[in-house]
């Protein structure tokens, strides 16, 4: 899967390292290759890492198109409508975000070219990581609207990804519709996800608003979730919320401080639209390391 977007050189690297522990690679045009490990940044070389950049595999024109054909099937027309988002999702969950020169026609963006760098977040499994928080999401088969924190790469995706499998398995119940704008909590690719099951939908590479509004009305869900929420799925998520659906949502925060902080969010917390806000970060390297579970009132009700 991995292996695939990338020459034979990298590759050969590559098989130096444990994976599991690896968060990101980085490929900026003729700089060293930066692979992230456990939030440490290092430097790909020819027998694994290294902290000595002179010693690292230096990124070339031809890893990065490599890697942007094996992304886009070959095709970059197909992946367009990502790109203009500035990432490609890739098989597994993979993400790669996209560094480039935007193309704009009357003030739209139409496509990237020239581009320089690539980042590929690597998606994690963690089985049971949700397990600790799972009695504040669900109890005696009620689920409350939750909202997860944490600042990038701090294990969103992932805590959201297992939490889905523990309502699945929790919930037999509830019809669960998952909305995975960027392929990553599903790693749905050519129809394949990562998980699923008899009470759960799938709507992928789909806008939130179109997949909120329509998903509703054709899918009946009770739960929906999805990722990274912005100011502008606000609305999708109160209209949601008033036909009676529960959200499971994540957000960009390092805090319960900062998401007050962002005067663009600051309907869900006056309306008090979630019942549970759970804060995830980063301690010694670990992603997704539990900061604190608060309830509407931001009070904080778990460790």
């Amino acid at each position: 899967m991995l292996q695939d977007l990338f020459d034979n050189d990298i590759n050969n690297a590559l098989k130096y390292i444990k994976m599991d522990c690896c968060n990101e690679i980085r490929l900026r045009l003729n700089m060293p290759i930066v692979i992230t490990i456990a939030g440490e940044n290092l430097f790909l070389g020819k027998f694994g890492v290294t902290n000595n950049p002179s010693q690292a595999l230096i990124c070339a024109k031809e890893d990065i198109s490599h890697v942007i054909d094996r992304a886009s099937n070959n095709s970059l027309y197909s992946i367009n409508d990502q790109l203009i988002n500035g990432y490609i999702s890739y098989t597994g969950g993979i993400r790669i975000g996209v560094a480039g020169e935007f193309v704009y026609v009357e003030d739209k963006i139409k496509t990237i070219k020239n581009i320089q760098g690539l980042n590929i977040r690597l998606p994690h499994e963690v089985n049971n990581c949700s397990l600790s928080t799972l009695k504040y999401v669900l109890n005696n088969d009620n689920i409350s609207n939750t909202l997860v924190l944490s600042p990038a790469g701090a294990g969103k995706t992932t805590y959201i990804r297992d939490l889905v499998k523990q309502l699945l398995k929790n919930s037999k119940q509830k019809n669960i519709l998952v909305v995975d704008e960027r392929c990553e909590i599903t790693g749905i690719a050519n129809g394949h996800a990562m998980f699923g099951g008899m009470n759960c939908d799938i709507l992928s590479n789909c806008k939130k608003k179109y997949a909120f509004d329509n998903g509703i009305r054709s899918l009946k869900p009770d739960v929906i979730v999805t990722d990274e929420l912005s100011c502008d799925d606000i609305a999708s998520v109160e209209n949601a919320m008033t036909c009676g659906v529960k959200i499971i949502a994540t957000i960009h925060a390092s805090s319960i401080v900062d998401l007050k902080n962002k005067p663009q969010f600051s309907d869900i917390l006056s309306k008090h639209l979630f019942d549970r806000y759970i804060v995830l970060g980063t301690t010694n390297g670990r992603a997704g390391t539990l900061l604190g579970v608060y309830n509407s009132n931001l009070e904080c009700i778990g460790l």
